[in-house]
């Protein structure tokens, strides 16, 4: 057991898979020889030689073409694509192909490809490396969408992402990338994909988030138990398909809810949540489901950042306009 960062535990798992399945390659724009932008890869070309670790051209469309291709013929393509704003010209590909294989063929292909990307605000990079496009893929048919948000949930689910037959898209949180280290075994353990993570138990209120704004989600609950308020946290993990009834569950316990997310707040993971609270779960509600976003924005250059991000200060007022109904 190693105390290692996320992007350290990125990098174990898909040596783990590697190393274990010889149908498994990367590729991407400067995963070989430089490791990634992030250094994910980082030793991967030694080992495994450049049949296995391909380096692409600046092409993000040509990326995902060239994955469905290989993962229809048997291989196990993981694609990096630098930074998420750079993904969507992948959509053609994953919409109109990989989400559509095992439909199209009637089962008799499927798409294990998995497409990694760094995700999210807060390194002080230009607005095309810091959006959070969650939704957008999760709108998907077909595409299964996960968001670690510490190293020993990235190392897990991306193994898990990589042995499951059907496309996935791997969102990695770039400000998580280096915060805090965590003890990960090299165990070849996946963990499970298409369910919650209860990360604090509570009875008061229930914090629903994923990705990198996990981290403050958790500060805001340890704060609020000083002050007598219990509040559960939930990292939602996979955003597509959403285990809904670990969030239905604690609901029920608590009775109000607050959702967590660094998206835009229109048409956001954190609507899909709220709305599925007040279907399926309205009648265990004392309070609103309330939702803390990002604006509806292009994220601003670093100097504004801060204004963008949503942060502690936004969580706990939630918490407490929640906690306002009786």
């Amino acid at each position: 057991m190693a105390q290692i960062t996320l992007v350290e535990a990125v990098n174990l798992a898909l040596t783990r898979a590697m190393a274990d399945d010889p149908d498994v390659v990367v590729l991407g724009e400067d995963i070989g020889a430089d490791g990634g932008v992030f250094r994910a890869t980082l030793g991967l070309l030694e080992k495994f030689g450049p049949a296995r670790v391909i380096d692409t051209p600046l092409a993000e469309n040509l990326i995902a073409g060239m994955s469905i291709g290989m993962a229809a013929e048997g291989l196990k393509p993981v694609c990096e694509i630098q930074f998420s704003g750079f993904a969507y010209t992948t959509l053609d590909q994953i919409l109109n192909h990989a989400g559509r294989m095992r439909h199209r063929t009637r089962g008799r292909l499927s798409c294990p490809l998995v497409l990694r990307t760094p995700c999210g605000a807060g390194i002080h990079p230009p607005e095309h490396h810091s959006e959070s496009p969650d939704a957008m893929f999760a709108h998907i048919p077909g595409i299964r969408v996960v968001y670690p948000s510490s190293p020993k949930r990235a190392y897990g689910l991306l193994l898990a992402a990589i042995r499951d037959p059907d496309p996935v898209v791997f969102l990695e949180p770039t400000r998580l990338y280096r915060l805090f280290k965590e003890d990960v075994t090299d165990s070849g353990e996946a963990l499970a994909l298409d369910a919650c993570f209860t990360l604090r138990e509570g009875t008061d209120i229930t914090l629903v988030t994923w990705g990198a704004m996990v981290h403050e989600t958790l500060q805001v609950a340890d704060e609020l138990a000083e002050q007598g308020v219990i509040a559960e946290v939930i990292d939602v993990a996979t955003l597509k398909p959403i285990d809904f009834d670990t969030i239905l569950a604690s609901v029920a316990r608590t009775g109000r809810c607050v959702v967590v997310t660094e998206a835009p707040r229109h048409c956001s993971i954190a609507s899909e949540i709220a709305a599925t609270l007040a279907e399926r779960g309205l009648l265990t509600l004392l309070a609103p489901v309330l939702r803390v976003t990002a604006p509806d924005v292009v994220v601003p250059l670093s100097r504004l950042e801060h204004h963008y991000l949503p942060g502690k200060q936004q969580i706990t007022a939630a918490v407490r306009r929640a906690l306002e109904f009786a």
